[in-house]
Parts: structure tokens; sequence; C-alpha cells
């Protein structure tokens, strides 16, 4: 599939959270070329009255002015150096990252401002910008997390169509870990009746703990409208045996109930607990006082 790629300044680069970890997130692109089935974006998509099916990742806004702009931000007397969440709505590592680097221009000015802040990726190319997640490291609590939903290969195909194959991911978070970054795998989202089974999840945890993982965590599939018919609609083609359960799974809600999904997630906590984490390996320093002085 070929993408537009609309090259758009922006007014603002951070945008104020509600309900969530984190304050803020960081976008250096909008869209995103990884067609995955299962992406929540496309709810928002349909709810902005945009096209959440397959037109979803044909057009991605590059914010040309997004690093200026952060910066800017960063450097006003009132930011008071809350987390920053990167790639919330869109991969900050997706192809386009190779040849425009906003997300590496944004991750500068964030180290040069002392702000802590989070990645969210399943791009391999995050490792490109080991010096730079380094150099952030030293000052502030810096975090990338990985999202590794499954090894298995014909799930990963046919579920992330776009995205690099999920041992390409993992090498990424070795490469992380080895320069002393804070890496942390996702598993997310697990899909029922496809990628749940004890020895798939086990598999991922312990190929990311090997790799270097200090954090794994787990999420089932949600559906909520514009993601539901989407993924409906790709599930009977690959697999039309299991729309039935997926149609009774989900029949009138978006998430499972809470003990279903706690069991599908069982064997990813039994995993991670006999698992070890690795400690972590960069000392923060403290902020020059003259940094201190003009912030």
């Amino acid at each position: 599939m070929r993408a537009e790629y609309r090259l758009e300044p922006c007014k603002s680069a951070m945008n104020a959270v509600r309900g969530m970890p984190f304050k803020w997130s960081l976008n250096p692109y909008m869209g995103c070329v990884h067609r995955c089935t299962f992406c929540y974006v496309r709810h928002f998509e349909q709810r902005a009255d945009r096209p959440s099916d397959d037109r979803y990742g044909r057009s991605i806004r590059v914010k040309t002015n997004v690093a200026e702009v952060l910066g800017r931000e960063l450097g006003r007397s009132s930011w008071q150096r809350e987390t920053v969440s990167i790639g919330a709505a869109t991969d900050p590592y997706q192809p386009a990252e190779g040849r425009f680097k906003l997300t590496r221009a944004c991750l500068v000015e964030l180290a040069n401002a002392w702000t802590p802040f989070s990645i969210i990726t399943r791009g391999p190319l995050v490792v490109r910008d080991i010096d730079v997640l380094q150099e952030a490291s030293a000052r502030a609590e810096v975090g990338v997390y990985f999202s590794i939903p499954t090894l298995d290969e014909r799930v990963w195909r046919t579920t992330e169509p776009g995205t690099a194959p999920p041992r390409s991911r993992l090498e990424a978070v070795r490469r992380l870990s080895e320069a002393g970054i804070d890496v942390g795998v996702g598993m997310a989202p697990i899909l029922p009746g496809l990628s749940d089974r004890p020895e798939q999840l086990e598999e991922v945890v312990r190929e990311a703990r090997a790799a270097g993982a200090r954090s794994i965590w787990a999420n089932v599939l949600y559906l909520r409208p514009g993601t539901r018919e989407h993924f409906l609609e790709a599930l009977a083609g690959d697999w039309p045996e299991e729309v039935e359960r997926y149609e009774a799974l989900y029949a009138s809600r978006a998430y499972l109930p809470a003990a279903v999904a706690k069991s599908i997630t069982a064997p990813v906590r039994r995993a991670t607990a006999v698992t070890l984490s690795p400690a972590r390996r960069r000392p923060i320093s403290r902020e020059p006082q003259q940094l201190a002085l003009t912030i």
C-alpha cells in the first residue's frame, strides 16, 4: 500500500491527556502505515468523522516544525517537566521517520529540557537514536516500550501487515538494553483464540526477558466502534471459524469482563513472576544549577 505524505506545520506539539498515567502526549506524525487490524486509533478516527476502514493509514501527516514548536513549549516558565508519552496515537518510528527524523529531533529537545518521556513503538528504527536516548536517560526518566503481542508468524503477518517482524523488535530490545536504556515489552493486544495459548504467551515473556526487557505487561483486545467493524471484517476473511467466538465475546461490549481478561493474561503474570527483571543500569544525573535557575 502506497501512502501519501502531507507536509504540514503544527501549531502545538504536546497535547494534554486525561484519564491516563501520563499528562502529555506527543505525536510527530498522524496516521500510521502499519495497518494493524486491531488498531484502537480507528475508533478515534471514526469519532472524528475520518476514515477508520482500509483507508486509514493511506495519508500520513508529517508535522514538519514539530521539534521547533516542542522546544518553545518546553522552554516556558510554566513547564513542570511532567512525563511526555510519545506514540500514543501513531507510531513515532514508522517508516516515515527514516526520512523525516522528526522523532529524533523531538528527543533532542526533550533531552535538552531534562524532561522525562516514554516511547511506545513497533519500529526497530529506534536503535538509530541510542545516542540521544542515552543522553536523555542520564538527565531524566526515559522508557522505551516495544509492542510485541505475539511471536506467532501467521498471527503477526495477518494482523500487523505493515510492521517489522516481532523478532527484529526483540533484537532492538536487546540492543537498547545493552546500551543501558530502560526498555520494556507490551504484549497487547492478546487475541482470544489466536494468540492466547499459554505456550504462546510464555514464549514472548521468555524471549523478552532474555533480550533484556525490564518490564512486561499484557492487555486483551478491546473493540470500540471503528475498530470493531474493521477487525471483524478482517477476521472473517482470515479466520472465518473464529467470527462466531468474537461475536459472542464482544456481543454488547468493547471490553471483556475483568475476570475473563484476567484469565487470559494469567500465563503472562505467572511467567513474569519466575523470570528476573534486569536492574536499571543508567543513573540519572543532577541537572546543572544554571539550568535549574533559568527554567
